[in-house]
């Protein structure tokens, strides 16, 4: 009997074995080289999709371009990006930037953005120590190896999480800030209504595949847009190729450091389900632009795409004066005022983002309020400065009274009286 037990135990595991290795039986597998890792069901006679379905969009538009600018690239193999001057917040050219995608790790962009938001807050602090709870070290995907044993840093963690597109770090930042995953979603959820991105629900900290989990390329830039400006310190850890923790050596996720030197973050993101998406930044002569693509096939192909984008915002844009803080653009007459005229211009400069021809085709004007019998005081608004190009209007911005004036006394209205007659 124990014989025969035996060989029926043998058989179960062959048996087992066998159902292993023919494909199409529902086996899970990590996607290898993948920052959020996840089980994908095979079924046989059909082939695994690389990328998303995507419907088919309008083609990228240009909405600062003149009838002489250079068309957008078109990157068919990014059904969704957005490119964005960081000054300005100008967007440069756009495909789809609203229609709605899987994040993927790009959602670490907002973990990372409220856990420099607590530190700025005084909540937690960079070198502080964190426990490493086990849902933490059980969190599947991309890894920067943090385990029970350990008390990592909130400095470690943030280069985990960036560098390493760590998944336990991520879930590990989130319960350092607000106790557990489900309050620091709350608190995602409601950062993305205060930043403006209405296209964007969290469900978790990661990125990990979830059909309610979603953003748009325009909700990213703006996302980047607001790291950049607040939290700067993120691009010195996301501009490093590599992060060594616990003596293992990572490279960054992100392939476009190692292609453009120019390129100092932010984040990349791949599932199934979202593509091979990029969110990168580039500062050239002072410049910065943020591109994002989503969707992409590969890596290669979304940084092929992520610098075509670069290249064309740098070579056909350029931030430009169109008008300066305290140069008189106008002079208001007011004969009851004294003195009897005063300088107009604009109280603080205006840069737009525009094509780097602009300058020859720009038009300012000034409209003013007039007449003007009461006292002006210096910084009073008196009119309206209008920049147009080619007959249609870019930008207005208040004319204001660049010195003061005051009301003209009996004799000094008198002696002009005189003087006129």
């Amino acid at each position: 009997m124990i014989v025969a037990a035996r060989i029926s135990l043998l058989s179960l595991i062959a048996a087992g074995l066998l159902v292993g290795a023919v494909p199409g039986m529902g086996q899970a597998r990590v996607v290898p080289h993948h920052p959020i890792a996840h089980k994908i069901s095979k079924k046989p006679g059909k082939a695994k999709p690389t990328t998303p379905v995507a419907p088919v969009g309008p083609p990228p538009v240009a909405p600062l371009a003149f009838a002489n600018t250079p068309a957008p690239p078109e990157l068919p193999n990014s059904p969704s990006y957005i490119l964005i001057d960081d000054q300005t917040g100008a967007v440069i050219a756009e495909k789809s930037p609203n229609t709605s995608w899987p994040p993927a790790s790009l959602t670490k962009l907002m973990t990372a953005y409220l856990t420099y938001q607590a530190i700025a807050h005084g909540t937690i602090k960079l070198g502080q120590t964190v426990p490493v709870s086990v849902a933490a070290w059980h969190t599947g995907g991309s890894r920067m190896f943090i385990s029970p044993s350990m008390q990592p840093t909130i400095d470690q963690l943030l280069h985990g999480l960036i560098i390493d597109s760590g998944n336990d770090a991520a879930v590990a930042l989130a319960q350092a800030v607000a106790g557990n995953r489900s309050a620091f979603v709350g608190l995602m959820n409601h950062a993305a209504a205060q930043l403006h991105m209405t296209g964007t629900h969290y469900t978790n900290v990661d990125g990990l595949p979830d059909p309610d989990l979603h953003t748009t390329a325009t909700d990213l830039g703006i996302l980047s847009r607001a790291i950049i400006a607040k939290y700067p310190q993120f691009l010195t850890i996301s501009a490093k190729k590599h992060y060594v923790f616990d003596k293992i050596r990572q490279r960054s996720w992100n392939p476009v450091l190692f292609r453009d030197k120019t390129v100092d973050g932010l984040k990349t993101g791949r599932t199934q389900a979202a593509g091979r998406c990029i969110d990168a930044t580039a500062l050239r002569n002072g410049r910065r632009l943020i591109a994002i693509v989503l969707g992409g096939p590969s890596f290669k192909a979304s940084t092929n795409d992520i610098e075509a984008l670069l290249d064309y915002g740098y070579q056909f844009y350029a931030d430009q004066t169109v008008v300066s803080a305290g140069k008189i653009l106008a002079t208001a007459q007011a004969p009851t005022l004294e003195p009897a005229s005063f300088p107009v211009g604009a109280a603080k400069s205006l840069v737009m983002t525009l094509p780097v021809n602009a300058q020859s085709v720009l038009k300012t004007t000034v409209a003013l309020n007039g007449p003007f019998k009461s006292a002006i005081a210096q910084g009073a608004v008196v009119g309206t400065i209008t920049i147009s190009a080619n007959g249609k209007t870019i930008a207005t911005v208040p004319a204001v009274a660049l010195a003061a004036a005051k009301r003209a006394g009996f004799f000094t209205m008198l002696m002009r009286r005189l003087h006129h007659l």
